[in-house]
């Protein structure tokens, strides 16, 4: 099964979907099928067998131990879930404590929102890059990397949206129209990868990082970030094109997965990849909505 992404090219459970081998029509598990002796009464007993095998359910992923969509489906409604249910409880609480006790009640829900966002951006780091290089796909782990990233989120939104009133609102709309219409444009056929684009991608994957570590330096020296005004548009903007490239990448892992029979559990390698896609995805947004609205 060709892989796009260098981090999951020796998961172990793609080397065993790729070795898998399904039993061949007339063959047994054991071998060859062998020659079978006809009997008089082979036209009843033969018949209600044969009935008897037809009557029952086609095998699912979980009688095979095959990744099947559903899986893939299971696996990422359960991770992109738990993620904007941390992230919506979080941040709501500045607004509600606020209502609830005024002025300090809101203070006290931007000191959580706050913590929340330290925690889920150090926990999910951690558990970002357990999951990157765990040979086996851990659907615990993957979750749990879903509440840190949900923490991350809703504190960010939060203090965001203290700011910018409105602002998370519509960057998770901003989000689900990008992912939505690639999603549509994926299943046209319209959009795909290839080797060439691929090593674009990579090129500004890596440039990406480089331009993130010196900003982080400049913003520790002088107090200030390079991703503001027009280079912080153009920055995000190119950043939310990778972003997008980045979703056909795993939409494409998913498709493939299932195709070629990977083991069960490596649902959970999908839905880890695209929640860390989706996750950037809504930062990318959140900052050039907060560029132009700061504007």
């Amino acid at each position: 099964m060709a892989r796009h992404n260098i981090v999951f090219g020796q998961d172990q459970a793609v080397q065993q979907g790729r070795n898998y081998n399904a039993p061949q029509f007339g063959q047994s598990q054991g071998g060859p099928a062998q020659g079978t002796q006809w009997s008089s009464g082979f036209d009843q007993q033969g018949g209600d067998q044969l009935e008897a095998m037809y009557a029952r359910p086609a095998a699912t992923g979980q009688d095979t131990g095959r990744m099947t969509m559903r899986d893939a489906l299971n696996a990422i409604t359960a991770t992109l879930g738990l993620i904007v249910v941390v992230g919506f409880v979080i941040a709501v609480t500045p607004m509600l404590l606020g209502v609830v006790a005024g002025e300090a009640g809101q203070q006290l829900g931007l000191l959580i929102a706050g913590a929340a966002t330290l925690i889920g951006l150090i926990g999910g780091l951690v558990l970002a890059l357990v999951n990157i290089f765990k040979k086996q796909p851990s659907a615990v782990l993957v979750l749990a990397y879903a509440g840190f990233e949900g923490l991350l989120l809703g504190g960010i939104s939060g203090t965001m949206e203290n700011i910018y009133p409105g602002i998370a609102l519509q960057a998770v709309l901003g989000t689900l129209a990008v992912a939505g219409t690639v999603l549509v444009l994926f299943r046209m056929g319209i959009l795909r990868t290839s080797p060439a684009l691929n090593k674009i991608f990579m090129v500004a994957m890596i440039a990406y990082l480089i331009f993130g570590v010196v900003n982080i330096g400049y913003l520790l020296i002088s107090g200030t970030s390079l991703r503001e005004g027009v280079v912080g548009l153009i920055i995000g903007g190119l950043a939310v094109v990778m972003a997008s490239y980045c979703l056909v990448m795993d939409f494409e892992d998913v498709q493939r997965a299932a195709s070629a029979g990977a083991p069960r559990n490596y649902a959970w390698r999908c839905a880890f990849g695209l929640a860390a896609t989706m996750v950037w995805l809504y930062i990318e947004i959140l900052r050039i909505l907060a560029i132009l609205r700061g504007n």
